[in-house]
């Protein structure tokens, strides 16, 4: 064999050459524990508050004097006197979410599109900060601000004999300027996500801005839009500062934004601070009553996620 020919795989490795193979690198095993153990944390902790959240409730259900019928059907809820519908509270929450809705997105929609569609990269630098400060103020402040001023104004337009002191239309509208960031950040993250290909193709046969805005950019980025509306559905379920200060402390069925009501996140509020024993009837219903919102939320994440599955387009 000639000196010339490469000879044949060895055992050893020659010197100078890079070692490929798998070595122990006991820091990074130590980093991949503490991660796992991050993550298992965070998901041990969820089913414990679920397990605990059930445990509680089945406790309140499984009494004599209350029926799942008259819960779900009846409408009018005061533990306290075996009174256990829950619509009032189901309707003032639905109420004030929708009042904030329509509030929250057209405008956050209009933030979006302003700035991912028309705005110069240094005001975009400039408004972004302005809305994410929103997001950073306290609940109990946007409640204060629903208190004396939000509902000081409705007084002042439609009179002060038709707007009640606490009335669940000035909580919804605050709760839509709270949530207000959160749709428009999200949605412009969607409509920033869709190509350049699609607006230069728009703008190349002929099409205005506007035009490629509403008819190209917004369709393609549906899916990141409507996620972000349910999004801020779950989030206007569970807000509880601004309800408990502003909408009022007392169950009832209306659908007049104007008039007080309670709704499920002010009544947990309500009970919790209250004077109200371990074990009572009042205490276990909190639970009860916890157990609703956790199912509506989980209903809407649910709802979100299958909205982007469904419908996000996948460009290259």
């Amino acid at each position: 064999m000639s000196a010339d020919i490469p000879p044949p795989a060895r055992a050893g490795r020659a010197a100078g050459e890079i070692d490929l193979g798998r070595r122990a690198r006991p820091l990074e095993t130590v980093i991949q524990a503490i991660l796992f153990l991050c993550g298992a944390l965070s998901i041990l902790t969820t089913v414990g508050i679920v397990l605990v959240l059930l445990n509680e409730a089945i406790a309140f259900f499984a009494l004599p004097e209350v029926r799942l019928v008259d819960f779900f059907s009846t409408a009018k809820w005061q533990p306290s006197i075996g009174e256990f519908g829950i619509l009032p509270l189901l309707s003032a929450t639905l109420m004030t979410s929708l009042i904030a809705m329509v509030v929250a997105i057209p405008l956050g929609l209009g933030a979006a599109l302003y700035l991912s569609e028309y705005a110069s990269p240094r005001v975009r630098g400039r408004l972004k900060p302005v809305l994410e400060v929103l997001a950073g103020v306290p609940t109990v402040v946007y409640g204060y601000f629903a208190l004396t001023f939000m509902t000081p104004l409705l007084r002042l337009l439609f009179g002060s004999n038709t707007v009640q002191v606490y009335n669940t239309a000035s909580a919804g509208l605050v709760m839509g300027i709270m949530i207000l960031p959160l749709i428009a950040s999200m949605s412009e993250d969607a409509l920033t996500a869709v190509p350049k290909a699609l607006r230069e193709g728009a703008y190349g046969l002929g099409a205005t801005r506007f035009e490629t805005a509403a008819r190209v950019v917004l369709p393609a980025a549906l899916s990141g839009i409507v996620a972000a509306g349910i999004v801020g559905i779950s989030r206007a379920v569970g807000e509880t500062m601004i309800v408990a200060l502003a909408a009022g402390a007392g169950p009832n069925l209306t659908l007049n934004p104007f008039e007080a009501a309670e709704t499920m996140t002010g009544y947990i509020a309500r009970i919790s601070g209250g004077d109200v024993s371990y074990g009572s009837i009042d205490y276990e219903s909190i639970f009860a009553v916890g157990l609703m919102l956790f199912v509506i939320t989980l209903l809407f994440n649910l709802i979100s996620g299958y909205v982007v599955r469904r419908f996000r387009e996948v460009y290259e």
